[in-house]
């Protein structure tokens, strides 16, 4: 019946029973990866870890699903590897079972490493099955993906709040339930994938980096350095909020710990509502136009939040949140774009990237706050959108597309 399903569809059908289903199991990956965050006030206390520790935390997930999703793209534009979909989850559960059971900063490093495993199989594989299932609406595609793994990551904070700070470390054991859910869902979706096959691949004659449309080597080799820029601003900027904005706010406003998490909440339910509306917008006005937006619209709300009140950086990480967060969907179908027939390799180096560059930008965070404030960090990180101004530099979506 798969099979009849997918040879049924035509190339401009979208798929979205397979777009939500993968964009569940993102929730539900990432709701699992942000237990490692999530547990950061908690771990601070009862492990006595200081910023450094913290920042090396989240270095070691982030850096390990940085280096291994670029190779799993790889490894699957050469050959779709479906059952990496349900092995990819089975790693995360790993790590969890090992982070709720973790007695010291070792075996905390080693279990975020296993799940840093686990989301370089899940990411690359998954958003080439978006891709597939797009139709011609890739840019929404894109959006639904990532706005699971956006909301999976926004129930961090109210998991410390709710589970974490009244049950302690071993609460993270009740995410293999979800861990399970996942497991189940991405066998459903490697069974679809294996019927539809292969993303469309390169043309034979067409060069490592030449995109199908009339660009030159040099300006492609540009375009993707831009993109690597924007996705540096965007990410280090977050992690800034992921790993150290609720500690933030209760070391300079003595906000207690339950609240700190309702802040970040509301900032990480803001990002996934811009992951969710830049997609359909960038279909409809244009990529670059909604990537310039995104990334450099940030900037006024970024630089005033350091200097506002409790109240105040409610409202401005609210709006920081909802249109930073629009960009990172459409970057990465840019880039599939950019290069055509390059799929896998191309999302496992933005998503590995994101991952890398965030868990770079938290150790040298963490390091810094020891060493200065935490408020002097929320100061450095409020002038990364500005770099969003590279964004004039790309081509514009007519001269992407040839015409």
């Amino acid at each position: 019946m798969k099979t009849a399903v997918a040879r049924a569809l035509p190339v401009s059908a979208t798929v979205f029973p397979i777009l939500y289903m993968i964009s569940t199991v993102h929730l539900l990956n990432d709701s699992m990866q942000s237990t490692v965050t999530a547990l950061f006030p908690v771990l601070r206390e009862s492990q006595h870890l200081s910023y450094g520790q913290i920042g090396l935390i989240a270095f070691m997930m982030n850096i390990t699903a940085s280096f291994l999703q670029p190779l799993v793209g790889w490894f699957a534009d050469k050959k779709p590897r479906p059952f990496i979909l349900p092995l990819g989850v089975c790693f995360t559960l790993l790590g969890v079972i090992m982070l709720a059971l973790a007695p010291n900063f070792a075996t905390i490093l080693l279990s975020v490493t296993a799940i840093g495993v686990g989301s370089a199989a899940f990411h690359p594989e998954s958003s080439r099955v978006a891709y597939l299932a797009a139709g011609n609406n890739r840019g929404l595609a894109q959006s639904i993906f990532q706005v699971g793994g956006n909301i999976g990551s926004a129930l961090g904070p109210v998991m410390t709040a709710t589970i974490f700070i009244p049950l302690g470390q071993k609460g993270v054991l009740l995410f293999i339930i979800a861990a399970v859910a996942g497991i189940v869902l991405q066998t459903l979706v490697a069974r679809w994938y294996a019927a539809v096959g292969a993303a469309p691949k390169p043309k034979k004659a067409a060069q490592p980096l030449q995109s199908a449309s009339k660009l030159t080597a040099g300006k492609v080799r540009m375009s993707v350095g831009i993109l690597v820029l924007l996705v540096f601003s965007k990410h280090v900027y977050l992690s800034s909020f992921t790993s150290f904005y609720s500690l933030y706010l209760i070391d300079d406003f003595g906000v207690g710990k339950q609240a700190a998490q309702w802040y970040l909440f509301a900032f990480l339910v803001a990002s996934a509502a811009g992951t969710f509306i830049g997609g359909p917008l960038a279909d409809r006005f244009g990529r670059r136009n909604i990537i310039w937006l995104s990334i450099l619209g940030t900037a006024p709300f970024s630089i005033a939040l350091p200097y506002a009140d409790p109240f105040w950086s409610a409202v401005l990480c609210v709006c920081a949140g909802f249109v930073l967060s629009s960009a990172f969907s459409i970057i990465v179908v840019y880039a599939q774009e950019l290069l055509p027939g390059k799929i896998g390799l191309v999302s496992g180096l933005f998503f590995g990237l994101a991952f890398g560059l965030g868990g770079l930008g938290s150790a040298l965070l963490g390091e810094i706050a020891d060493h200065t404030s935490i408020s002097t960090v929320m100061h450095i990180c409020a002038y990364l959108p500005l770099l969003g101004i590279f964004t004039l530099l790309l081509p514009k979506d007519a001269e992407l597309r040839g015409r």
